[in-house]
């Protein structure tokens, strides 16, 4: 399964280092390709693009949307869903919209609405915490100890 991470603005420290680190530790448990768009419009693009022939992906597969009202899960729960979607065999494209959210146009495509919890977080923390729970998830389904 293809996992791809299409997210509004661009990292910055001190959050790059931290993406870094998870980006490393999940590339032997799951490969996540992470995509930098300037804003929503763009956003809307690329997944768009995505469907278009020629596109650099043809199919999305299942698009799951990053917001404070989707789906709060442990992460035990997260390593289920993840096995869900592993099993299902489509890629899995995560987007993370701009500080509005994300926009109206992608809002009724998505196929998922996860949270990270009911707090208000920086959109660059939100990625590194959807990494680390990634990360958590591939562990467990591999049976691995997943504190660090």
């Amino acid at each position: 399964m293809k996992v791809e991470l299409v997210a509004v603005g661009k990292i910055r420290p001190p959050f790059t280092e931290a993406e870094d680190h998870y980006l490393k530790l999940l590339k032997p448990l799951q490969p996540i390709e992470v995509t930098e768009v300037r804003d929503d419009t763009a956003l809307v693009r690329k997944v768009n693009a995505a469907r278009a022939t020629g596109g650099s992906h043809p199919d999305p597969g299942t698009l799951v949307a990053l917001e404070a009202g989707g789906q709060a899960m442990t992460s035990e729960r997260w390593a289920r869903w993840l096995g869900e979607r592993r099993h299902e065999g489509r890629r899995l494209t995560l987007l993370i919209g701009g500080p509005g959210g994300l926009p109206a146009e992608l809002s009724g495509e998505v196929g998922h609405r996860l949270s990270l919890g009911p707090q208000t977080m920086a959109h660059q923390l939100a990625r590194i915490v959807l990494l680390e729970q990634i990360f958590r998830a591939n562990k467990i389904l591999a049976g691995q100890k997943y504190h660090l």
